[in-house]
């Protein structure tokens, strides 16, 4: 891998490597946690790469893969400024490895299963960043086919958040949420008591209890491929709905189970039905 050496099961951006620009100068790190994703991760490499905008930290932590995934990540990944390589507890645990090592004025998170749907997507975000100074800026996610990533399944259309919206089944879709890195750092970064919901979690404490402000950039930032840990079987699906809502409960929310799960069911139909704005 040309420009890095080895740190920590992993490897480090060389001090000689082709600095970034600097006009470009709201600096964005990217975290990608990874676990035998040899089959995927290529794309998401790819979309980080072919970003038309220059000032990008590309960081990848992995689980220790046992398959071909940190060989792909060296042939893939030149422009990657880090990679870690060791067991952890889980994704959540992977994602506060990544914003511990993270320098960007602002962190978003692209898993392995997740790809930009455009090299135009980081410099959008950058103006909007420009434009509003907002704490967070999120988009729209369209779920894609694992084997057919042009074909999608359902489109997550986002909207502007107002207090109230998680109760009412709403959060902002994580792979498309960009947030300042020092206010994550202050937030404690993911709550690991959570397997399937800490992201969600996370934007809580960010948007309702903290009250950081955020923007809504309503176009098609990211796509994800089906069968990732949430959405891999009902089991999972009905265990991340238990955890949303002992998460809502924890931070003292009132919300009624029977509504939520029909604005979510509600929301899921709709998905289906719904397609991106031109970009």
């Amino acid at each position: 891998m040309t420009g890095v050496t080895r740190i920590r099961g992993g490897f480090r951006r060389d001090e000689n490597f082709p600095p970034r620009s600097a006009a470009q100068f709201v600096k964005i790190s990217i975290i990608t946690v990874c676990y035998n994703s040899a089959t995927t991760i290529k794309d998401t490499l790819s979309s980080v790469s072919d970003q038309s905008y220059d000032n990008i930290e590309h960081i990848v932590v992995d689980g220790g893969s046992s398959d071909n995934t940190l060989e792909v990540v060296k042939i893939e990944g030149t422009h990657v400024a880090q990679v870690v390589s060791e067991k952890d507890n889980g994704i959540y645990d992977a994602m506060n490895k990544g914003l511990a090592l993270a320098t960007g004025d602002y962190v978003a998170y692209l898993n392995s299963d997740d790809f930009y749907t455009n090299n135009k997507v980081i410099q959008q975000v950058a103006t909007a960043i420009n434009k509003t100074n907002a704490d967070a800026i999120y988009g729209d996610l369209s779920y894609v086919k694992r084997n057919n990533p042009e074909m999608r399944v359902r489109y997550w259309k986002s909207q502007i958040f107002e207090s109230g919206s998680f109760a009412q089944a709403f959060s902002p879709a994580h792979p498309t949420f960009f947030m300042k890195r020092e206010l994550l750092v202050s937030l404690g970064g993911f709550d690991l008591s959570y397997s399937l919901a800490s992201d969600i979690d996370l934007m809580f404490r960010a948007l309702e209890i903290n009250k950081y402000t955020s923007s809504y950039l309503p176009l098609e930032l990211t796509r994800m491929r089906t069968g990732g840990a949430t959405n891999i079987s009902l089991k999972n699906i009905i265990r991340q709905n238990q955890e949303i809502l002992r998460c809502l409960r924890a931070h003292g929310s009132s919300v009624s189970t029977t509504g939520f799960i029909a604005r979510k069911i509600l929301s899921r139909i709709r998905q289906r039905y719904l397609k991106p704005a031109a970009f």
